[in-house]
């Protein structure tokens, strides 16, 4: 679990960084972003504040704060393999839609190789 920190309190920023100096990456390279304002748009968001549709409520201990991104992790690595798994699965779908239209095309072309074929032997016994 590789995780980011962004807080703008300056005093959160610094104890989490403290807590989670193990889990530390770039935002770039991380699973979960953690920050202290509301995100959206953000699926790696890991929202800390006061409030109780936060990730994680204001205040907390750092095994709180691990057990607490652990779950999230987990979730979203559940979240991601349901999603792959429905993408495989379309493309195995696409794969055997596109099997069939091409063993209809084979089936076509060796009929009409096969009716070429007679052709030329029937012109020349005829002659």
């Amino acid at each position: 679990m590789k995780v980011a920190v962004e807080c703008k309190s300056p005093l959160l920023q610094k104890s989490l960084e403290l807590f989670l100096s193990k889990y530390l990456s770039s935002a770039k390279h991380c699973d979960i972003v953690v920050r202290d304002v509301k995100c959206m748009e953000d699926g790696r968001c890991f929202y800390i504040s006061k409030n109780n549709d936060s990730d994680l409520v204001k205040p907390f201990s750092k095994s709180q704060l691990i057990l607490a991104l652990e779950k999230k992790y987990k979730i979203m690595k559940q979240d991601k393999s349901a999603e792959s798994e429905k993408v495989q699965l379309q493309e195995q779908k696409e794969e055997s839609l596109d099997f069939s239209i091409l063993e209809k095309r084979i089936e076509s072309l060796t009929k009409e190789y096969q009716e070429n074929i007679l052709k030329a032997v029937r012109a020349f016994y005829e002659k």
